[in-house]
């Protein structure tokens, strides 16, 4: 059985594909012509060789490119089969000519600042929200980086020489603003603009089409989609994702050729799961909405799996009072998942920081899974317990950064 990399293999398509289609054929074109159907799953650590002269020029050629090493694989660190055709999936989705799967999302995030670190370009610009974890790691410094805060209209004044990345999130985490992405990429002029694509998934943004040349995922959520693999991606330029291959070696922040597998298969369903769970959410914003004891629901112009809303009442009596809907970390996964931000998942970025970028005291965070939308509304209407007297009726806010606090939009379709 051929092990080697997909890269040759999906050079075999020769026509574009839709969205759809490639989610279900990309990273397993050749396997029909090795009788296969199914993808292997290879979970070798190391690979023999009798040719000890040329793995040494593999692996030479490895530590000056990062290139992924041509014929056979050399040793678990350097990549994988199995994960590769992951990759090669999901760089043809977001339309780029590579991406590099590490042990998380953090781990990925965290490679790409120390490729930049190592060419002295220790700098971020970075907007809020962003997932708390990723805030805290260039709060704090952790890798050496030094992050200056801005909304996206300030993005070129914040720029330094030594600016190495500009980092967005959108929809952002949680409270889904969403940026004008071309016009934060022109902003950014030569520094590359990372935007982490967790919450849109490929299925409803390509931020490479609007000029961001770095994208991030937690390919835990929406990617794997059932809740059982820990996983992140970049998808990047081939010369990028050699770098970043450099790094994870260098590291070790790989991926288990299981978690890829699972990742490949979820990537088949993602189309079709993230249109189903988007059409309930928007279901769930209309009548949330409606409600007297719902303050405020955000919810993208893009659409999405993804709701946020604020309650009058406490929104933790809401977590502990819900039966069908899942109080847990996390997002993406085919059940419904619900969480308070501001003592979870954005508990470690300061209160004031936390405030500053919307992420009130009240704010809770759904994620839209695959159940009947009659059976979670069902849950949440039994959750959200009895109306506060003289609340009113919420306030939509379609997310956009930068737009007027003021603003209140029609709902969209």
């Amino acid at each position: 059985m051929d092990t080697t990399s997909t890269r040759a293999h999906d050079d075999i398509r020769t026509a574009p594909r839709a969205l759809a289609t490639e989610a279900v054929h990309a990273g397993r074109d050749d396997l029909a012509r090795q009788g296969l159907h199914a993808p292997p799953i290879d979970l070798s650590t190391t690979y023999p060789s009798y040719d000890s002269r040329g793995e040494a020029a593999r692996i030479d050629a490895f530590a000056t490119t990062g290139a992924e090493p041509d014929g056979p694989p050399v040793y678990g660190r350097l990549g994988n089969p199995t994960v590769a055709r992951f990759e090669t999936a999901l760089a043809r989705l977001e339309g780029t000519e590579a991406a590099v799967a590490f042990a998380s999302g953090m781990a990925a995030l965290s490679a790409v600042l120390l490729v930049r670190g190592s060419m002295g370009l220790r700098h971020v610009v970075a907007v809020r929200p962003l997932y708390g974890c990723s805030d805290h790691l260039l709060t704090a410094g952790l890798l050496g980086s030094e992050v200056t805060w801005t909304d996206p209209a300030g993005v070129a004044d914040a720029l330094r020489p030594d600016t190495g990345l500009v980092l967005v999130e959108s929809p952002a985490n949680p409270t889904l603003a969403e940026v004008d992405l071309r016009a934060v990429a022109h902003a950014c002029g030569s520094v590359p603009l990372l935007v982490d694509n967790t919450f849109a998934t490929p299925v409803l943004q390509r931020p490479a089409e609007h000029g961001a040349r770095l994208i991030l995922h937690s390919a835990t959520k929406y990617l794997g989609g059932h809740g059982d693999v820990l996983a992140g991606v970049v998808a990047c330029d081939e010369e990028f994702a050699g770098r970043l291959r450099q790094v994870r070696f260098a590291t070790g922040g790989v991926l288990h050729p299981l978690a890829g597998y699972l990742l490949l298969r979820g990537l088949s369903t993602l189309p079709v799961r993230v249109r189903a769970a988007s059409a309930t959410a928007a279901e769930l914003v209309r009548r949330l909405a409606a409600d007297p004891r719902v303050a405020r629901v955000h919810y993208p112009r893009t659409g999405g799996a993804m709701v946020a809303f604020e309650v009058y009442g406490d929104p933790h009596e809401v977590i502990g009072a819900v039966r069908l809907i899942t109080p847990a970390v996390s997002l993406g996964s085919v059940d419904t998942l619900i969480q308070h931000p501001a003592s979870i998942s954005h508990r470690i970025v300061d209160a004031d920081d936390r405030r500053g970028a919307g992420v009130s005291d009240r704010l809770l965070r759904m994620s839209v899974g695959l159940e009947d939308v009659e059976d979670l509304w069902s849950d949440l209407d039994q959750s959200l317990g009895r109306p506060v007297r003289g609340a009113g009726c919420a306030d939509v806010r379609l997310r956009r950064v930068g737009a007027s606090n003021h603003e209140a939009p029609a709902l969209a379709d």
